[in-house]
């Protein structure tokens, strides 16, 4: 199924809505509206299999936008509208648009673009061609052909400039593609009938899907402005939410509201939470099935869409800080030099038979996530137990080397970041003379007063729960951390050393 269909079955019915302001498309008026909109493609002189790039906030046009690509073969590229004017005009380069749809966050930055592709702008200045104008000049009869179009998502950019990641159309018809999300649409009850709530930027890799498998399926798209988590609840209980999709940052702002704000709301329609984009810490999960019911699952991927895993609120007890099993393909952990390691040893996360992918532009670096055995990385560290379950840890170029030992930063993470003086917090390796690296922690503090008291505290209370040589030595408290809102934290933008106006508290071994 896909809009063309659902515009006949259920016409009224609204397929994208956003939270606040209660603005709405239905499937008639999407159905017509990306019939318009792929008429534009054409009319500028697209290429059949053409790359179109967006840089917009979560607006309505979205829906029209991911369906005017889907239904006439192109490939459409959404690019994160809160980059500057250098690093856009790098990712747009990289991708090779052909053209770009773009949102009124993203104007001004792109007036500064001189090597931008040709650009259609919403609720533009004049600067750019008109969005509105474009589509009102075309007909909304059916196309003649319809080919399933593909997608360019772009890595988080974690150590480096984003790479794009093209998943390219096939030559089938819209209507006759399989789920997009393959077997989650089974796991999470996908349907007809079901309500989203997509509370992050529609950019990222994740709640873009989501927007796709939902409105391909026919249910409604309920999509934040920007996430705050009251405006979560409100939202779950206005448009009787039954499916939603958080990153772990957002989880924990919503367990931190005030008991009174939480018992305010009526959650009875949600049926299923998600939680992807970075590790969930276990104590987070369990807090949340206290209060939402045993709904609570998480799944593990990348934008490279390489493999996945996926674990449910049954097997959270028994598997703690498990991203599951994988649903595609088998996960193999091996050492730096390719023999493959036994349960429990940490090492390289590997899929085989699962998703190919290829970063544009970037040979060198999909040489390195290959396998002359045919399996595919993006350089996630872990473990699997036993049972086949997949315990992330990191990253390769995040290890902290203390005295020879390898520390993952994520165990120390996992644990300051529940501590309810806690709002955020990293941890990173700094240079020490002795160890070559000791571990350091970066933390944003809650409302609690930050000082010698505080890290002195937060250094306890990881060392009751890990081994002390993974604890941090020293705490520095900062303002925020660079963290991105699909959750991910950019740490190659920390720097410990030559750092200005923050305080470290030094604290003994």
């Amino acid at each position: 199924m896909y809009p063309g269909v659902h515009a006949v079955t259920k016409p009224a019915q609204p397929a994208f809505v956003m939270a606040e302001s209660g603005r709405s498309i239905t499937y008639a008026e999407l159905n017509r509206r990306s019939i318009r909109l792929a008429r534009v493609f054409d009319s500028v002189g697209l290429s059949s299999a053409a790359i179109v790039a967006v840089a917009c906030e979560n607006r309505l046009e979205w829906a029209e936008m991911i369906w005017a690509a889907a239904r006439s073969g192109r490939c459409l590229a959404p690019v994160n509208w809160h980059l500057g004017a250098r690093e856009l005009s790098d990712v747009l380069r990289a991708s090779g648009a052909e053209l770009l749809l773009a949102g009124p966050a993203s104007h001004a930055a792109l007036r500064e673009v001189t090597d931008r592709p040709r650009t259609i702008a919403i609720d533009g200045d004049g600067t750019f061609a008109d969005y509105e104008s474009a589509l009102a000049a075309m007909s909304d009869d059916p196309l003649p052909v319809e080919r399933l179009g593909g997608r360019m998502m772009f890595s988080s950019g974690t150590t480096g400039t984003p790479k794009g990641i093209l998943h390219p159309g096939s030559d089938i018809h819209p209507a006759d593609a399989p789920p997009h999300l393959g077997r989650y649409t089974e796991l999470f009850e996908f349907d007809r009938d079901m309500v989203y709530l997509s509370p992050a930027p529609t950019y990222h890799t994740a709640p873009f899907r989501f927007v796709v498998a939902v409105t391909q399926l026919g249910g409604t798209v309920v999509c934040l402005e920007k996430f705050d988590a009251q405006a979560v609840l409100e939202a779950i209980e206005r448009y009787r939410v039954t499916h939603a999709q958080f990153v772990p940052t957002m989880l924990l702002r919503l367990l931190r509201l005030p008991d009174e704000v939480k018992r305010r709301y009526d959650l009875s329609s949600l049926r299923v939470a998600i939680t992807g984009g970075a590790p969930c810490p276990h104590e987070v999960k369990m807090r949340l099935m206290d209060w939402w019911g045993p709904v609570v699952h998480e799944l593990y991927g990348a934008s490279e869409s390489y493999g996945n895993c996926h674990i449910g609120p049954d097997e959270v007890a028994s598997h703690p800080g498990s991203v599951g099993r994988a649903l595609t393909g088998t996960i193999h952990i091996t050492d730096p030099d390719g023999a493959e390691l036994p349960p429990g040893e940490i090492g390289t996360v590997w899929f085989e038979g699962a998703g190919t992918f290829h970063y544009q532009g970037d040979e060198r670096k999909t040489r390195e996530s290959m396998d002359p055995r045919g399996w595919r990385t993006v350089g996630d560290l872990g473990y699997l137990d036993d049972d086949g379950y997949l315990y992330l840890t990191g990253r390769r170029d995040q290890l902290i080397i203390f005295g020879g030992v390898n520390i993952h930063p994520q165990e120390a993470e996992d644990v300051l970041l529940v501590h309810p003086a806690v709002d955020d917090v990293a941890v990173i390796g700094v240079p020490d003379e002795e160890y070559g690296q000791v571990v350091h922690a970066l933390v944003v503090p809650a409302e609690t007063a930050a000082g010698p008291d505080l890290a002195a505290e937060l250094v306890e209370y990881c060392r009751s729960r890990l081994a002390h040589y993974k604890c941090p030595r020293s705490v520095e408290f900062v303002a925020q951390l660079p963290r991105g809102e699909n959750g991910k934290l950019y740490k190659r933008k920390l720097a410990v050393e030559g750092s200005t106006g923050r305080e470290r508290q030094q604290l003994p071994a």
